[in-house]
């Protein structure tokens, strides 16, 4: 991958049918029974009810739609319009755009953002600082962002705590699962919560 493709952007390419596939991989595994919404309970347990929360990179609103129902203000933002489309079909309750997170300039703080399923990995690389840095330009006095993605998917964590601290995010608590098991250097997942 070049330091200027989005890694989502070239699958959708490849495979137009991509969007699709992912929205019902989604759809199955819900019709399974497979707990989809354990970081939407860890970003809950973050914020008093009626928080305004920010899910970047948000897919089909898997964690931003349960956090609509739970009673917070949730704003959605991805790439790709076919998953903003069943976000928008499936929790109407939130508000859902299409945008890149590199050029993210909303009207609005949040309380929270939440930056699930490994998007700092899909993201082009030479965005990564600057979609980390608006991310920081969103948050509320006091406000708190929170991203968890896999090892070996080319963004090594050391990079990412790095680009994290030089947009201004402040390392609060480092886990590596989103059930809130401590992290340590040889986890393979990091879910990282930055002040």
């Amino acid at each position: 991958m070049s330091e200027q493709e989005n890694l989502w952007l070239r699958q959708v390419a490849a495979n137009p049918g991509h969007s699709q596939w992912y929205i019902k991989r989604f759809q199955d595994m819900a019709e399974r029974g497979v707990d989809l919404n354990g970081e939407a309970r860890m970003i809950d347990a973050m914020v008093p009810r009626g928080a305004r929360i920010l899910d970047a990179g948000c897919g089909t609103g898997r964690v931003g739609g349960h956090l609509a129902e739970r009673g917070h203000e949730v704003v959605g933002v991805d790439l790709d319009p076919e998953l903003i489309a069943a976000a928008r079909k499936d929790h109407p309750e939130a508000t859902w755009m299409v945008g890149d997170l590199a050029e993210l300039r909303l009207e609005a703080t949040f309380d929270v953002l939440v930056c699930a399923g490994n998007v700092m990995t899909f993201v082009a690389p030479s965005t990564r600082r600057t979609i980390l840095e608006r991310f920081r330009a969103h948050l509320a006095e006091g406000g708190r962002a929170v991203v968890g993605f896999g090892a070996g998917r080319g963004y090594e964590f050391a990079e990412f705590r790095s680009d994290a601290a030089a947009a201004g995010l402040r390392e609060d608590l480092l886990l590596s699962t989103w059930d809130l098991r401590p992290w340590t250097p040889e986890a393979d997942f990091l879910v990282a919560v930055f002040n």
